[in-house]
């Protein structure tokens, strides 16, 4: 885990993995969403609008994903003082916010011609909206309390609490009578149908290859501008 707390270690292998990963990330996006948006059939129920899962699903998996990285990242910078733990967590924030963001709004366009409605007060909803809440508030409180391109040690300990949201929005279409339908996909195997899966699949992964490589440049940029500032306080000390 200490082997890449070394900025200069980590830089070496972010600096050629990062435009992969984006690259990589827009030609499976770019793949899954023409199946999925052009060559898919419509839905028996739903007609058309089945497609906005293409975006709706990835966007949501890296809503969450995002906040259990940063409870990672936060528990790593606090138990184990990792040096690039709190510049990850806060990263990460960001995007993420991006992520819930998109999640909330597509969830909307379906629901209008799915439940007739933009907006209900939903579990899974709900539960949604605090998320995308909750990374506001790091993303101020890391602006706020920001040292050497990372975040406080209260913000790493809001960032390992508000993880407590994370199962909330996953167990919410089983805990409460809701609109949402229920998981489509678990451990036990998935009830989509192939022609829907395999290009929900491949968006996934895309969108979470374009995440990281988005992730690991925020990174990169945190880790120059620190390095820019110290280099300019030993100028302004001479």
């Amino acid at each position: 885990m200490h082997a890449y707390a070394n900025p200069a270690r980590f830089l070496s292998i972010a600096r050629p993995l990062t435009p992969w990963l984006f690259g990589l990330g827009i030609l499976l996006i770019a793949a899954g969403s023409v199946y999925g948006l052009v060559l898919a059939p419509a839905d028996r129920l739903m007609g058309d609008s089945v497609r906005i899962l293409y975006i709706h699903v990835p966007a949501s998996w890296l809503a969450m994903g995002g906040w259990t990285g940063i409870a990672i990242a936060s528990i790593m910078q606090i138990v184990w003082q990792h040096p690039l733990a709190a510049v990850a967590a806060r990263a990460i924030a960001l995007p993420g916010a991006m992520f819930a963001a998109m999640s909330l709004m597509t969830g909307s366009i379906w629901a209008r011609p799915t439940w007739g409605t933009w907006w209900v007060w939903d579990g899974r909803v709900t539960s949604v909206l605090v998320l995308f809440f909750l990374y506001l508030a790091y993303i101020a409180l890391a602006n706020a309390s920001s040292g050497k391109g990372g975040v406080s040690r209260v913000t790493a300990i809001f960032g390992i609490v508000g993880a407590i949201n994370i199962p909330i929005i996953n167990r919410s279409v089983v805990w409460w009578n809701t609109l949402h339908q229920k998981a489509s996909i678990t451990v036990g195997g998935s009830s989509i149908d192939s022609a829907f899966l395999w290009p929900l699949l491949v968006n996934v992964i895309g969108f979470s290859l374009l995440f990281g490589a988005i992730v690991l440049m925020r990174m990169r940029a945190v880790l120059a501008e620190t390095k820019v500032e110290a280099r300019l306080k030993r100028m302004a000390a001479e």
